[in-house]
């Protein structure tokens, strides 16, 4: 009995320090009447501008994984889909495997709505 209780202490002590982790934000879309083809160049020329080192990056796939290579560092994913009206672009930013809140990539949505045109 006397092992036992400390080793009831240390579990319900360990137990406390285990969480849940922060919920994800969401991944930012945006449709444009350009088509996928048009949309995929024009975000990698824009990644390319802004300094991102572009560290994967696949056509057929419509597909672009960039890095921020100032600070502060983070990773882009890219991906473009066809639609109906058009294409839609999703971006997501991660750093240390940890989305980031929407509002790091909505400058890079605000850039390619000027190069593309709104969505009609």
């Amino acid at each position: 009995m006397r092992r036992l209780l400390p080793v009831l202490l240390v579990s319900v002590l360990l137990a406390g320090c285990v969480t849940s982790p922060p919920p994800s934000a969401p991944v930012r879309s945006m449709p444009t009447t350009a088509s996928a083809d048009v949309a995929i160049r024009e975000t990698l020329a824009l990644l390319m501008e802004q300094g991102y080192v572009i560290t994967s990056a696949d056509g057929n796939l419509r597909r672009i994984d960039a890095s921020l290579a100032r600070w502060p560092i983070y990773r882009v994913e890219v991906r473009v889909s066809e639609s109906a009206t058009g294409a839609d672009i999703a971006l997501q930013g991660f750093r240390g495997g940890q989305r980031l809140s929407a509002d790091v990539v909505e400058p890079l949505f605000i850039e390619l709505q000027h190069r593309l045109g709104p969505a009609s």
